[in-house]
C-alpha cells in the first residue's frame, strides 16, 4: 500500500505542479493502481473476505476511480487533445484525495 501511495503521488502531484498531462505520469498512475490492487487482494485474504463497511466501500470507490483516471489519462493522452492534456490535473487531485480517505481507515483500523 505505501508504494501505491508513493507512485500514485508522484504521477498526480508531478502533474498538478507541472499543469500539464504527460506519457511519463501514465507509468505512475497505472503503477499506483496495480500496487494498490495488489495490496487490496493481499488485505483481503488475510482478513477473510470483502467487508461492506465504510473503509471497504471507500476502498472499492478509490479502486474504480483510480482505473477510471488511468484510463481517461491514456484515452486523452491518445487522442492528443490539447485542451484535457492542459486541465487534467484538476480531477487528479480529487482522485488521489478520495484514494487517501481508505487509505488513512485502513491505517487507523490497522
Amino acid at each position: 500500500m505505501l508504494a501505491a501511495l508513493t507512485l500514485y503521488s508522484i504521477g498526480v502531484w508531478s502533474e498538478r505542479v507541472g499543469h500539464r498531462l504527460r506519457p511519463w505520469h501514465l507509468a505512475f498512475f497505472w503503477s499506483g493502481l496495480v500496487c494498490d490492487a495488489i495490496g487490496t487482494d493481499a488485505m483481503r485474504r488475510l482478513v477473510g473476505g470483502l467487508r461492506l463497511n465504510a473503509h471497504g466501500v471507500t476502498g472499492a470507490l478509490a479502486l474504480l476511480l483510480m482505473l477510471a483516471h488511468a484510463v481517461w489519462a491514456t484515452v486523452v493522452l491518445v487522442r492528443a487533445d490539447q485542451r484535457a492534456i492542459a486541465t487534467f490535473h484538476r480531477v487528479s487531485v480529487f482522485v488521489w484525495t478520495v484514494w487517501l480517505i481508505p487509505f488513512i481507515s485502513g491505517v487507523a483500523i490497522a
